[in-house]
């Protein structure tokens, strides 16, 4: 197996000889995917049966989704050791996450919050992957004098994930502990899913260099920051999984004046893209392919919005993933990002599934991105998080969690006055805008979503 700092020397070598020979290292090692999955995986033989013998693009594989894969898990999966009784019966047991399954695998799972919970293998040459890439993400922020920082406090972190089971951020730490990548005694790991007193006691007390978390929960800590409830001050402050807003962004930075590391990932492909300063999530795609599609699968022309993308990893041998629906609303920048950063740049916008459907005036439906409600509301002061629930086709109660000291009637009355703006200029009918008591809620997996779709 390659070594992670190999693959780090032969991906800097990639970018440095330049587009044409990155996007040929992209043809050869699909082409090598697509020929071991074909003869490996029962399910990919039978579905790629009519293929050509060599396949170099992405657009000549049928598209494939999570819960026709679940559905076919022992055909999916390219060792005939793994079966999906046997990786049920390992995840079961939360005393082992973090352990190899077979001895040769790490095992996570999803949260099941869009209705079909994964179960996913890592093998070492993906991990390693994983490894190479995410010390590229983490080279963009550590300078001399952050690199200084972490090492004075002997890289003292603390990581703030969801600990109930497999799930991937607590799974990848309790695996990197376990092979000694991870000090057991200058890093914590605080559950999500503590009242936000609890964690602010938490990391006053730990005082960690380096923080990590959900973008959300991050957020919500800015704001205790902000309000000196807090008083950490990290060198690094690393954002996992989810995209973040440009709002929660500012807010971040200017609560604890550390360098930022974004990352975007999931189940499906741990370190998918890392951030810059401009904002944008640059696509490790020497390792992955990102396709951009309408709801239709065509195509999204870079600079619009797409309904979902496709994911084609190039480095995922147990568990083939290609041309998979992820289920995110991504915008590809057109131009080059002005960071310098060769690899394609794109805005994480939501996931397609949280789509709100209203009934129009005219009749028919109309369908509202998560974004629209999430830059509305942003801009509208003393609002910490907010989540909007649609609780019937015409009924919507929007969740807040107010800064202290903020007016809630007075709060009450923009909120509900900008929804109202904002769905009659999309076309919809009458929508009951309701004021819910309880405040946001997180799903299993510790994050906020910002919308939960009526089903």
């Amino acid at each position: 197996m390659t070594s992670a700092f190999a693959l780090v020397r032969d991906g800097r070598r990639t970018l440095r000889q330049g587009p044409d020979a990155l996007a040929h290292r992209q043809r050869e090692r699909l082409a090598s995917m697509v020929d071991f999955a074909r003869a490996n995986s029962p399910y990919y033989r039978e579905l790629y049966r009519t293929l050509p013998e060599r396949v170099e693009e992405t657009a000549l594989l049928p598209v494939t989704h999570k819960q026709d894969l679940m559905a076919r898990f022992d055909d999916w999966v390219t060792d005939p050791e793994v079966t999906f009784d046997r990786l049920r019966a390992f995840v079961a047991d939360r005393r082992r996450v973090g352990e190899r399954f077979l001895g040769r695998y790490l095992v996570t799972t999803t949260s099941g919050t869009t209705g079909h919970r994964g179960l996913f293998l890592l093998d070492d040459h993906a991990a390693a992957v994983i490894r190479a890439l995410s010390l590229r993400a983490a080279r963009q922020s550590l300078t001399p004098s952050v690199t200084a920082r972490l090492l004075a406090r002997r890289m003292r972190s603390a990581h703030i994930v969801a600990t109930s089971g497999h799930l991937a951020a607590y799974a990848v730490i309790a695996r990197s502990r376990a092979a000694g990548r991870l000090s057991t005694r200058g890093s914590r790991v605080l559950s999500a899913h503590s009242p936000l007193p609890k964690l602010v006691d938490q990391l006053n007390r730990y005082r960690p260099v380096f923080l990590a978390g959900y973008a959300t929960v991050i957020a919500l800590l800015a704001g205790e920051q902000l309000a000196g409830r807090l008083c950490i001050a990290p060198a690094v402050v690393s954002l996992l999984a989810e995209g973040v807003s440009d709002r929660d962004h500012r807010r971040i930075r200017s609560a604890f004046g550390a360098r930022l590391v974004n990352t975007y990932g999931c189940n499906e492909s741990l370190a998918l893209a890392y951030g810059c300063g401009f904002g944008w999530l640059h696509v490790h795609s020497d390792w992955l392919i990102l396709e951009p599609v309408d709801s239709d699968l065509r195509p999204t022309p870079p600079g619009r919005e797409s309904f979902t993308v496709l994911l084609t990893s190039l480095c995922r041998w147990a568990q083939p993933i290609l041309r998979y629906d992820l289920g995110d609303s991504v915008l590809l920048r057109p131009d080059a990002c002005p960071c310098g950063d060769p690899l394609p740049a794109i805005k994480v916008r939501g996931r397609a599934a949280d789509l709100l459907s209203f009934p129009r005036r005219d009749g028919g439906s109309v369908r509202i991105v998560p974004m629209a409600f999430e830059t509305l509301l942003e801009s509208i002061p003393d609002i910490d998080l907010f989540q909007i629930v649609q609780t019937a086709p015409s009924c919507v109660r929007v969740r807040i969690r107010s800064a202290a000291g903020a007016d809630r009637g007075r709060l009450w009355a923009a909120v509900r006055k900008e929804m109202i703006d904002l769905l009659s200029a999309h076309g919809a009918g009458q929508v009951n805008v309701e004021r819910a008591d309880e405040p946001p809620e997180q799903s299993p997996g510790g994050k906020y979503r910002v919308v939960i779709p009526w089903s």
